[in-house]
């Protein structure tokens, strides 16, 4: 049961980035401008985290199995119909249809998790596992994505996702088991402002449109006033406000803003400033796939040294990867940064997940999964925004300009996130009890 829901899990975040690489190609075929590539790259991520709240509480009131399987029959059949897509409105259209169907299904899959595992340590052992399956999907998305520019069509991007929904929908109707549905009332006014602040917000920063982003906050800040007055809100308040939850939710959010932007500025800096082909941009990140054992060792980890030490541990290398690779222009501390990145998102990942789902009540398990899968989809969006205007502002002060000069502005950007880490880490430290440290 859990192959089936972690493998829905890495496809769903991969599917974010299976185009990045290909983009291109896809602008030779349309004749797209730089505007409607950015939408056409943001458009799944745009409706996969506006809509993470709404799926949420879908996923309590019509039962987190259901949602599962609609979510992940949608995602195939918008992923087919854009792997055929004669023309650019019918690609974008299926992009945004793969969010909506990812929406759906990644609360649903974490609801399943938490109620599948009743027993607190085995919960625990698989929150742990889980917490690094999102940033296993990065880095399988990143890679396969140079392998399709390098070998194939830009439409063979399409075939992983719809490939696993429709494995998926047989296998979890044979294998998941019906759990309790809840009295949720669905808020249609707040999962409307979420939405579509959410959406606003994401996509003023990625245009540079400040009006629109403006609006957003504007809109995000309705729906917040909006749920401390209804009395069945869409996202319960007490759900952030409590201390331990906010810290993780913040960690997952500072986590995959680092890894996001890491991973673009490093792709750009590699074909950019050392000329390497696609292809070779995506084996540099193969470090990256360290990730992948972290799940099982942070499980150990949690049981013998308690959710607080993790954590702390887990960003304070966090930062030290980030000053490792914003010396950008040395090899050997990039490819350090590399090693060290990976070993230590493993640790914050897991050790949030498992902070923020801990004690959560059966009727919010949906919304407390879609709360986490919205930091780490915000994280991106706001992440990058952030550290690519923070590195353009430092390369435009670089007298020689050119290559060395963008250079500069990558590793700038890349240092800026290590006090950020810090920052954070402090944070835990103050937010989670002593009696965290062992369990």
């Amino acid at each position: 049961m859990f192959a089936v829901l972690g493998g829905a899990q890495v496809t769903l975040v991969a599917a974010i980035t299976l185009l990045t690489v290909p983009l291109p190609a896809v602008q030779r075929e349309f004749g797209l401008g730089q505007g409607d590539l950015a939408l056409l790259s943001s458009a799944y991520g745009l409706t996969f985290g506006g809509l993470l709240l709404l799926g949420g509480r879908l996923a309590d009131r019509w039962g987190a199995r259901e949602m599962f399987l609609a979510g992940m029959a949608l995602l195939a059949l918008a992923s087919a119909a854009g792997g055929l897509a004669p023309g650019h409105a019918v690609l974008l259209a299926a992009r945004f249809a793969q969010g909506v169907g990812a929406a759906m299904a990644a609360p649903a899959a974490v609801s399943l998790v938490t109620r599948l595992h009743p027993d607190v340590r085995e919960r625990e052992r698989a929150l742990a596992v889980w917490g690094t399956l999102s940033a296993t999907g990065a880095v399988a998305g990143s890679l396969l994505s140079g392998l399709v520019a390098a070998v194939a069509s830009w439409r063979w991007s399409f075939l992983l996702p719809a490939a696993v929904g429709v494995a998926a929908v047989p296998a979890g109707a044979l294998l998941l088991p019906p759990v309790p549905r809840t009295a949720a009332r669905l808020d249609l006014p707040g999962a409307l402002l979420a939405t579509a602040g959410l959406v606003a917000f994401a996509y003023g920063l990625l245009r540079g449109a400040m009006v629109v982003t403006a609006a957003g906050l504007l809109l995000t800040c309705g729906f917040v006033a909006l749920q401390a007055r209804t009395p069945r809100p869409l996202l319960p308040l007490r759900l952030v406000a409590h201390r331990r939850r906010g810290a993780a939710l913040l960690v997952v959010f500072v986590t995959a803003a680092a890894g996001a932007a890491t991973t673009f500025l490093l792709s750009l800096h590699l074909q950019q400033g050392r000329g390497l082909s696609p292809i070779r941009t995506s084996l540099a990140f193969l470090p990256f796939l360290l990730v992948v054992v972290m799940g099982p060792v942070s499980g150990r980890l949690l049981r013998r040294f308690g959710a607080r030490r993790v954590l702390v541990a887990g960003l304070v290398l966090a930062a030290v990867s980030m000053a490792l690779l914003g010396d950008i222009g040395a090899g050997g501390s990039v490819l350090a940064g590399l090693l060290v990145f990976p070993v230590a998102s493993g640790l914050a990942f897991s050790g949030a997940t498992v902070t923020a789902l801990d004690d959560v009540p059966a009727e919010d398990a949906g919304a407390a999964g879609g709360l986490v899968n919205t930091a780490m989809e915000a994280g991106p969006t706001v992440g990058l925004a952030v550290l690519v205007a923070l590195a353009a502002a430092r390369t435009g002060h670089v007298p020689a300009g050119g290559t060395r000069a963008m250079t500069e502005g990558y590793g700038f950007a890349l240092t800026a996130m290590a006090p950020v880490f810090l920052l954070a880490a402090a944070t835990v430290a103050v937010a989670l009890p002593r009696s965290e440290e062992r369990r």
